[in-house]
């Protein structure tokens, strides 16, 4: 069971990390003019890409696991569900809020095989020629929403992982 939990931690971390760094870049990012703020853009395909869904749906994975192999009705089981839901809700974000906007930011970058059929999915006529600072204040403050969630569901995972060894011990 520990290596569940500390994969599920690394998991969860790289997750975590991806969403902090883009929420610190938001009061800097804030004062860009647009052709910067477009350049700056560009620079997280395919790394953020990359990290970020091997975290989020690696760490929504293997947090279910740990949820199903945690006694139900105790404390660990329950933090643990709410790093779950936290993990789950973080990704949601994603889907409705950021995604559609990442399409406009990667307009004109070559991007092909697995990445554009990636970011072309679900993206609507509408979503290809938003207002720019619009587009940015939504992707930028989803961000933040997005590290908040992350944070909760990394504590929770934590202090059940904690609670749970305390237990055995």
């Amino acid at each position: 069971m520990i290596y569940i939990e500390v994969f599920t931690v690394l998991l969860i971390a790289l997750a975590w990390a991806s969403t902090v760094a883009h929420a610190l870049e938001l009061p800097g990012k804030l004062r860009l003019d647009k052709p910067t703020y477009f350049a700056v853009q560009h620079i997280y395909y395919p790394g953020f890409t990359v990290a970020g869904g091997i975290g989020e749906v690696g760490g929504i994975i293997v947090t279910l696991v740990l949820v199903l192999a945690t006694p139900g009705g105790t404390e660990p089981f329950w933090l643990a569900l709410v790093a779950l839901v936290g993990m789950i809700a973080m990704h949601g974000v994603y889907w409705v809020f950021v995604h559609p906007v990442n399409r406009y930011w990667l307009g004109g970058q070559p991007i092909g095989g697995l990445g554009g059929r990636f970011f072309g999915l679900g993206v609507t006529a509408s979503d290809r020629n938003p207002d720019w600072t619009r587009a940015r204040d939504r992707w930028e403050y989803s961000h933040v929403i997005r590290a908040a969630l992350t944070s909760v569901s990394l504590v929770a995972l934590l202090v059940s992982i904690v609670l749970r060894r305390c237990s055995v011990s």
